[in-house]
């Protein structure tokens, strides 16, 4: 696979870690259709253990999702700034906390988002909440389970 179909798979990956936190994208399903992409242009071992392992992981965290508790998305007032700062702390605690920073750095990222916008500790930390009740944990499971695949792809990739 040449350079430049790699990195048309790491866009399409990216472009599916962004529509994870904009409701109606598939973001997960594009994210497995690139390692998919991927995985059938370059048919090493190592291709088909990530492309088994995404689907095995996509799998999973569909039956998470599903044994969540039901959204109650009218409580609250998620924004595209607030999933765009919750995406944005996911993606950084994930890199400065190889794979558990994702979650704190979601969580970090709406209250940055909220502390910024309503000034108080108190109330920032309420939206939080209320933002993991209303169908947060979904997004948040779905976000990390991209983010491993994308990880896992990377690291093949780059071992070569």
């Amino acid at each position: 696979m040449g350079v430049w179909q790699l990195l048309l798979a790491g866009l399409l990956m990216l472009a599916g870690l962004c529509g994870v936190l904009v409701p109606g994208v598939p973001g997960s399903w594009l994210v497995w259709a690139a390692v998919m992409w991927w995985a059938l242009q370059d048919p090493g071992p190592a291709a088909w253990y990530v492309l088994v392992g995404a689907t095995v992981a996509l799998f999973l965290a569909q039956v998470v999702r599903w044994a969540l508790p039901p959204r109650r998305p009218r409580e609250s007032d998620a924004t595209p700034r607030l999933a765009a700062c919750a995406g944005l702390g996911s993606l950084v605690g994930f890199v400065v906390v190889p794979v558990v920073g994702a979650i704190p750095g979601f969580m970090a990222g709406i209250y940055l988002c909220e502390r910024l916008r309503l000034g108080r500790h108190a109330e920032a930390w309420a939206a939080v909440r209320t933002a993991m009740r209303s169908g947060g944990s979904g997004v948040l499971v779905e976000l990390f389970t991209c983010q491993l695949i994308m990880a896992a792809w990377l690291c093949v990739v780059i071992r070569g």
